[in-house]
């Protein structure tokens, strides 16, 4: 069996550090190691029937209409308001104008389901307005890289679609899950804003005067456009209105009628949003397609089972376990990307968590900060790239930046495990008034 894993894992190198697609590398794996191991299998049948049922689930419906709602925002000039509508209120608190990173991604964290597209959207706004009024480039880099993260936390999210349809659970109540630690995490960036700026007022520009009742009244009309996507897709599935499927189709006719207002929905811009989500789409589905079959190609050779029962020989107490568990996702973090940890590694990972007492509705929200820890640390950190790009900083200067972020999440993620009622508490809460 060591003979199998280490194969396994030196094939999972060679491939993926060859360049060849993350969804091919990994089914690349899967028929190595069966045709290795397990000759007598018929391989390409395998592979046949894990591409049709890892394909052809309902709950992967919903994938293509938030990212598609995503892509038509992203061409919209709706974080503008955003930043707008955001500015007036955050004028008088400690850090000022940095607050909109964390404010604005978490707003669109609501109607997005993508770090990146979080992140690019409100950084390629922000970023510039903080620096053309003189704030320090390095804080606000580090705030928007960590904000950015907030895009896969808070519902509606293309990775807790992704764990609810693998470690089938129901969406909706990942959905739910997602809120409060989302919250609770962005409030936690503000108060270290706050407390960075009480630190070092030196480092940011004088406040703004002359803010009048009218400023203020003009600033909700400007959010006005994003509170009521909000209210189209989180509100229509958490009042049973819509299921995330169809609260998807909402968010898509929402997008587009913002999209008509600020008239920015031509031919071309259409065009660009649908193909900008077939593209991601059928790189997600690459990505599940190949983990699935590398997953049941490990099930049928026992590695699941025999990585499972060696943990639980250890005798770990369930925290100890958790505090493992985050120690190796950031460390595969550092490798490889979010979402190919995720469908890699639930299978051996999912019954180590059930059988140590922890709700699968947890672990998903477990999982999911755990990958947004692996979108800000370097080298394959996505969210450095996009702050790269969009600032022109060094890769090296963005890590260093969101540093203090990434601890805070590290903290928090702990803090999950001591108290899990802050992912739980609401799913269980709603589904008991229903």
């Amino acid at each position: 069996m060591i003979t199998i894993m280490l194969t396994a894992f030196a094939l999972l190198l060679a491939i993926l550090a060859s360049g060849v697609w993350v969804g091919l590398g990994l089914a690349g794996v899967g028929i190595v190691s069966l045709e290795m191991f397990r000759g007598f299998m018929p391989v390409e049948k395998l592979l046949a029937q894990t591409l049709w049922n890892s394909t052809t689930t309902s709950g992967l419906v919903a994938l293509p209409l938030f990212i598609l709602m995503g892509e038509l925002l992203f061409r919209s000039r709706l974080t503008q308001l955003l930043f707008d509508g955001l500015a007036p209120w955050v004028d008088r608190v400690p850090g000022r104008l940095l607050h909109t990173n964390v404010l604005g991604c978490t707003l669109f964290a609501a109607i997005s389901g993508s770090s990146a597209a979080t992140t690019a959207t409100v950084g390629r706004i922000t970023s510039n307005e903080l620096m053309r009024r003189g704030y320090d480039a390095r804080i606000a880099a580090g705030s928007l890289a960590g904000a950015g993260t907030l895009g896969f936390l808070i519902p509606p999210s293309t990775i807790m679609i992704i764990y609810g349809v693998l470690a089938q659970v129901s969406i909706l109540k990942m959905f739910m899950a997602g809120i409060i630690p989302g919250l609770l995490l962005a409030l936690a960036f503000m108060i270290y804003l706050g407390g960075y700026a009480l630190l070092r007022p030196g480092e940011l520009p004088p406040r703004q005067r002359g803010l009048r009742v009218g400023d203020y009244l003009r600033a909700l009309i400007q959010l006005g456009p994003v509170a009521l996507l909000i209210a189209l897709v989180i509100g229509s599935m958490f009042t049973g209105m819509a299921t995330p499927t169809e609260a998807g189709a909402v968010g898509v006719l929402g997008a587009l009628i913002v999209c008509l207002l600020q008239r920015c929905l031509s031919w071309r811009n259409l065009w660009s949003a649908l193909m900008g989500a077939a593209q991601l789409t059928s790189m997600i589905g690459i990505i599940i397609v190949g983990a699935m079959f590398l997953s049941v190609a490990m099930g049928f050779l026992n590695v699941p089972r025999t990585i499972a029962d060696m943990i639980s020989s250890l005798e770990l107490s369930p925290l100890a376990l958790v505090a493992i568990l985050l120690v190796f996702y950031v460390v595969l973090g550092m490798l490889l990307e979010g979402m190919s940890i995720i469908v890699m590694t639930l299978p051996i990972t999912l019954p180590l968590i059930t059988q140590a007492g922890f709700d699968p509705i947890w672990f998903g929200v477990f999982l999911v900060l755990v990958v947004e820890m692996a979108q800000i640390t370097p080298p394959v950190g996505f969210n450095l790239f996009v702050i790269n790009g969009i600032t022109g900083m060094k890769i090296s200067q963005v890590a260093r930046a969101v540093l203090p972020f990434f601890l805070i999440m590290v903290a928090f993620t702990l803090l999950l495990a001591v108290v899990p009622e802050i992912a739980t508490w609401l799913p269980d809460h709603l589904s008991q008034h229903r």
